[in-house]
């Protein structure tokens, strides 16, 4: 409930009364979602983010989470009120540029009116103090992700909205920003999360633990695992020369095997780097969490969050978003087979490069058999998904994957991994969305015809036929 604000107001008649205060008022009010086809809340309109500065602290005994977020962003227009998005939890206080703002709640919605309004193109910062039991959300699909609280500890996963559970921001993959994340736990747990640790003191008891995350992330990759954790510190070469940082944790109860298919992780970077090119962000690792944590494994930046001890299959999946996914970001939750579909050819190409069937024979038997492996291949393209509880279905990976194939058969490898390098290269950081793909290919292979892989294969309903 808001503060400043009557309870009984409405989002719309507050924002019109807020709007009546202030004046000479010169802005509008920022959207309070960017129109995602699967997820039209998400996110929101009028700035972009470009740092947030969280400042946490969680008590595991009562599952009682405290925090500040600071949120650094560029105004796109000029703003007299704007969204942010935050489900649950108690918001304390909201400050705009230092000044009290009035606020008011509406589902997900954290509508702020700052005291002065904001011209299109200022840098500003919104601090939001706020406390409670965050909510672990539920999905479409019936998986769970925000906060997953533990016996001992929690963690923190938000594909595809699930951070809003846990920090006020913009939360959708267009908007990518640098992290600060510091986290407060009782001295015996470790807290870790994206990037790498800056510092951890401990006093009365309690540890904060500082991670700084430098290369822009989408929120839904961002994480948080609190808990007993054996951590391990190493260092492996990258392709551009330097040690980059390794950094792992490891629940008890799996160390034994999660130690030995974390020992692959070196071997998988060094073939990631080869295949896709120069490994993005300056750190890497893994957090192996109790099975029982959550019911998937999830690329979360710089290092991945597995349920229990993964197989190596499963570990190339989540390495290789780091480059499709976590760099190459998609603009909307439609392109999300852009993250899947290559991942899965990843783990195609792994099992091709040692020793396995080559990634001509998974396809074929993807064809042939997918009714029976896959039942929903078919049920609809890649680039369409029918509902945003099936954004996570076989034909966006499995079929997605064979989008990629074809482009391969088309092109040949030469030019495929020209096409593969220079998209992580051309589109690092940044966002891209299906047009954009197909646009690239084409213009890397002039003088190959893609008619029918886009028209069949990537957009088309049923199953292809065979050429």
């Amino acid at each position: 409930m808001s503060r400043f604000a009557p309870v009984a107001l409405t989002v719309t008649s507050a924002l019109l009364v807020l709007t009546a205060c202030s004046g000479g008022v010169q802005g509008t009010p920022g959207g309070s979602g960017v129109r995602d086809p699967y997820f039209p809340k998400a996110g929101n309109g009028g700035y972009d983010v470009t740092h947030y500065a969280l400042d946490l602290a969680y008590d595991p005994d009562d599952g009682h989470l405290g925090g500040t977020a600071e949120i650094t962003a560029r105004a796109t227009q000029d703003l007299s009120a704007f969204d942010l998005d935050l489900t649950g939890m108690d918001v304390e206080q909201v400050t705009v540029e230092g000044e009290r703002a009035r606020w008011s709640r509406n589902g997900q919605e954290l509508v702020v009116r700052p005291h002065d309004d904001l011209d299109d193109g200022e840098t500003f910062q919104v601090t939001v103090r706020y406390s409670g039991t965050p909510e672990t959300v539920t999905d479409a699909d019936g998986s769970e992700e925000g906060w997953l609280p533990a016996d001992d500890g929690a963690l923190a996963l938000g594909e595809p909205v699930g951070s809003m559970a846990w920090f006020p921001g913009n939360h959708h993959p267009s908007d990518k920003a640098s992290y600060d994340i510091a986290v407060t736990v009782p001295e015996e747990l470790e807290a870790v999360s994206n990037g790498e640790l800056a510092n951890r003191t401990t006093t009365d008891g309690r540890t904060t633990f500082r991670w700084r995350t430098a290369e822009p992330m989408a929120s839904y990759v961002a994480a948080l695992a609190i808990g007993d954790y054996d951590i391990h510190r190493s260092t492996v070469t990258s392709e551009t020369g330097g040690d980059l940082p390794v950094y792992t944790a490891v629940a008890p109860t799996q160390d034994d095997a999660g130690r030995e298919v974390l020992a692959e992780l070196p071997d998988i970077l060094e073939w990631g780097e080869t295949n896709f090119g120069p490994y993005p962000f300056s750190s890497t690792g893994a957090i192996v969490a109790p099975e029982e944590a959550a019911g998937y494994a999830l690329e979360t930046q710089n290092r991945p969050v597995f349920p229990g001890a993964p197989d190596t299959s499963t570990l190339v999946h989540e390495l290789a978003h780091q480059w499709f996914g976590n760099s190459v970001t998609p603009k909307s939750w439609r392109d999300m087979w852009l993250n899947e579909g290559f991942a899965t050819y990843a783990e195609w190409l792994w099992r091709e490069d040692n020793g396995g069937d080559s990634a001509q024979e998974i396809f074929d038997a993807r064809y042939d058999h997918g009714e029976d492996d896959h039942e929903d291949l078919w049920d609809f393209p890649p680039a369409k998904p029918t509902s945003a509880a099936h954004i996570s279905d076989s034909p966006v990976y499995e079929r997605g994957a064979m989008v990629v194939h074809k482009i391969r058969q088309t092109v040949g490898d030469d030019t495929f991994y020209e096409i593969v390098q220079g998209w992580a290269a051309d589109h690092r950081h940044g966002t891209a969305d299906t047009a954009d793909f197909t646009a690239y290919v084409e213009k890397k292979a002039p003088d190959a015809d893609f008619t029918r892989i886009w028209d069949e294969w990537l957009y088309g309903d049923g199953k292809p036929d065979r050429p």
